[in-house]
């Protein structure tokens, strides 16, 4: 399109915004604030960033398996991690603020918080592709209908509510919604990557593929060793380098991920210096594997970032859609023989904590019995309630509790009693089910060394006549048979939002049980919630999102679609010492992104690994 026909586009945009779209409160923004006041809107950087931090250096980081594909959006083989760096989002959110964006490749929005029927982006004009070709509205137009057509089913669920994507201009694009009000849309459309239309032009977007993509983002692949490790090198031509948002960012010239197909083995090259900065996730390492020689040289640093999120929900996830784990009772007998008191005082060293929520370490979280209004919310949904999740939904929560000697004879009775109510019987050290056959479950796992925390379990459910087989496989056959629920047990790490929402159907829908690529691995189909997720994506205010989110925590926990085992509300890092960080700290994010390399750290780092 030309040069007029675009000019004319956009006053046909303006007498649009003062006549047929008149009736609504439109109100034009630097940002999108759901449920609350952006407090940044005027700043010219990020309390949470330096802007005068030094460009420089490498900050490398590991991950687990293999991978095969840079498309990420596209549900298939392992995507690259960092490939996100490759692309801007329309806008990028606050790491302060829940449900808070401001602009990157949008330079402001079109909308009416109230109603929100459609959302108009605005392109900021600046907006570039690595290869110097202006970002348009046509390539927003182009990313967003592949998602909604070619991309993974999750990300096309998540959209769903997604009607049309209108070009109205060279730098407008308008995106409208089948529901009448969907608040939340504008944030999840904001935060996707976007794509040159016509870096796309002949390649099919199903295909797995290592071939470089074009982005907008701030950095470029430097070098891809297929399987092992990926480089990314900053973009020194980036476009949106200094904007608000990414002053002090993307300090690192060069983000390197190094894979290990064992995350023991991933320790030992950290403790090399085959990469720079680590993540613990395991409590018996944290507290007595860090004594290596680095370490005590001064040249590791250990460091604990306490965030305000909700705990991420560790938990083994019971695939309902197969015998017996469709049965609650048998779910929730399995549930007294997690014996959490015991395992966190001799494997985990007390540093964890026993997860009650989906929602922990956050005003979402649902405590005691429900209030008036979660009352309110939930009578008219009672009777179609199973009558054990009915009595769970209306009690003081609290998983089972054991007395940490080991035995967990208390919670192992209590199990015994609800599985012979139930109709299970006991024969000669077997449970048998009401039709007398033998139950036999298979724990289906990836990781190394998970075995160890997992054999209590297992042996509590032996204890109970349950033959258990733990089968480990690598990386790719594991996402492939959770993909098509190939399990029966298996374990989960969900992260939550403090602003819940679309997600929220992805994880725990009907219709995300019967898709490849969601987060239903459970399987759970249950109409009352499907009904309460359809009322937190539409909470007309914070107060009734909290309200729906409690409701909806009730209902997960009372069903036993899990065992919710533990977490902690931090981050356990190890680095090499050569980064520096800003003064203020995020509330929401370790926020690595504005950390950047000390030179003269560096220098003592390569000094030290020379002389190992």
């Amino acid at each position: 399109m030309n040069r007029s026909l675009y000019g004319l586009s956009a006053v046909a945009t303006a007498l649009a915004l003062t006549s047929s779209w008149s009736w609504a409160a439109l109100q034009t923004t630097p940002y999108i604030a759901l449920h609350s006041s952006p407090k940044y809107s005027q700043l010219a950087a990020m309390p949470y960033a330096n802007p005068q931090a030094p460009k420089g250096g490498i900050l490398s980081q590991s991950s687990n398996g293999t991978f095969d594909n840079l498309n990420s959006m596209n549900g298939k083989g392992s995507a690259t991690d960092g490939v996100n760096y490759l692309f801007d989002s329309l806008m990028t959110s606050s790491l302060d603020e829940p449900g808070v964006m401001y602009p990157l490749l949008a330079e402001k929005v079109t909308y009416d918080p109230k109603q929100t029927k459609f959302v108009i982006f605005h392109l900021n004009p600046k907006a570039r592709f690595s290869d110097g070709t202006p970002v348009t509205a046509a390539d927003v137009k182009f990313s967003f209908d592949t998602f909604q057509s070619k991309s993974n089913l999750g990300l096309q669920m998540y959209i769903a509510d997604l009607d049309k994507t209108e070009v109205l201009s060279r730098h407008q694009v308008k995106m409208t919604f089948k529901s009448d009000n969907n608040s939340e849309m504008p944030l999840i459309l904001s935060a996707l990557p976007i794509y040159s239309q016509k870096d796309w032009q002949g390649k099919d977007f199903s295909r797995i593929t290592l071939q470089p993509m074009l982005g907008s983002g701030p950095y470029l692949i430097e070098r891809i060793d297929a399987g092992r490790s990926i480089t990314y090198k900053r973009n020194p031509n980036y476009w949106g380098k200094d904007l608000p948002v990414n002053k002090g960012r993307y300090n690192f010239d060069r983000l390197k991920f190094v894979y290990y197909r064992n995350m023991d083995v991933a320790f030992e090259g950290f403790k090399s210096g085959q990469y720079t900065l680590h993540e613990e996730y395991t409590a018996r390492k944290w507290v007595t594997e860090y004594q290596f020689p680095a370490v005590k040289a001064g040249m590791v640093v250990k460091y604990k970032f306490r965030h305000e999120n909700p705990v991420p929900t560790q938990s083994f996830v019971f695939n309902t859609r197969r015998a017996p784990m469709q049965d609650i009772h048998f779910r929730q007998a399995l549930s007294h023989a997690y014996d959490f008191e015991w395992q966190n005082k001799a494997l985990f060293y007390g540093q964890y904590q026993r997860l009650q929520s989906y929602f922990s370490n956050s005003e979402l979280e649902a405590k005691g019995r429900p209030s008036p209004a979660e009352l309110a919310l939930l009578k008219p949904y009672l009777q179609q309630l199973h009558p054990v999740q009915r009595q769970g939904v209306l009690a003081n929560w609290k998983f089972p509790v054991s007395d940490a000697s080991g035995f967990n004879r208390s919670g192992l009775l209590k199990a015994r009693q609800i599985l012979l109510n139930a109709g299970y019987r006991f024969k000669d050290g077997r449970l048998l089910d009401p039709k007398g056959n033998t139950i036999q479950l298979e724990f289906l796992i990836h990781q190394d060394g998970l075995q160890r925390t997992l054999m209590p379990f297992v042996r509590n459910l032996k204890r109970l006549g349950i033959v258990v087989n733990i089968r480990q496989v690598d990386v790719p056959q594991y996402i492939e048979r959770m993909r098509r629920a190939e399990f029966d047990l298996s374990t989960m790490v969900l992260p939550q939002s403090l602003s819940p929402g679309n997600e929220q159907a992805q994880f725990w829908s009907s219709a995300a049980a019967d898709q490849s690529g969601n987060y239903n691995y459970a399987g759970i189909k249950n109409p009352v919630i499907d009904d309460i997720i359809q009322k937190i994506i539409y909470a007309p205010d914070r107060q009734q999102l909290i309200v729906r989110t409690k409701v909806l925590d009730r209902l997960l926990r009372a069903g036993y679609y899990q065992i919710p085992t533990y977490g902690k509300g931090e981050h356990w890092l190890a680095y090499w010492n050569m980064y520096q960080q800003p003064k203020i700290k995020p509330k929401l994010s370790i926020g690595l992104d504005y950390w950047w390399s000390d030179a003269a750290g560096a220098q003592k780092v390569a000094q030290y690994l020379r002389k190992q």
